[in-house]
């Protein structure tokens, strides 16, 4: 049953960014990447490998919609693989829950906060990074990766109290 929820979640992740996000831009051209939620969520102790796999199979997945030729994907895998780092850098003082994802419902805000930025900006930051290739204009590019990230991250935790509200009834 958890398998099919992610794969629906993975779905929708992917048609909402590249029906919705990818076609609004705020502030010039800056994107709201959303889709990478449904890695953020995934259960904690899922084996590395697959983990790897279907952030690349998602970041492949936007390429192909806005023929971009691999920068999600590239972006998608750096984030999974920095993932377990992330998650023991923030490691709960009573350790982490089995069968438990990574959300505000069973790690409390502040914890999902921290994760969740640290997430995000490892993935804008890698995406706009070769998205521009250059460093001739640093600080707007900084200030891209910023804006962008503070943006999806409001979405996240938009998404994620939402589904702990519908979890709840």
């Amino acid at each position: 049953m958890p398998n099919i929820r992610y794969t629906l979640i993975f779905l929708f992740s992917l048609f909402v960014q590249v029906l919705l996000f990818d076609n609004v831009y705020i502030i010039g051209n800056i994107s709201i990447y959303l889709y990478i939620y449904i890695i953020l969520i995934l259960p904690i102790e899922m084996n590395k490998f697959t983990l790897l796999l279907l952030s690349f199979i998602l970041g492949l997945s936007i390429d192909l919609f806005n023929s971009t030729p691999g920068l999600n994907a590239a972006a998608t895998v750096c984030l999974a693989y920095f993932r377990p780092m992330v998650l023991k850098l923030y490691i709960p003082s009573n350790g982490y829950e089995a069968n438990k994802n990574p959300g505000i419902k069973n790690y409390g805000f502040y914890w999902f906060l921290r994760y969740a930025i640290s997430l995000i900006l490892i993935h804008h930051s890698t995406l706009i990074l070769l998205e521009y290739f250059s460093f001739s204009h640093f600080f707007h590019t900084v200030l891209k990766i910023l804006i962008a990230s503070v943006l999806t991250l409001l979405f996240i935790i938009l998404i994620d109290f939402n589904f702990i509200r519908n979890r709840k009834k």
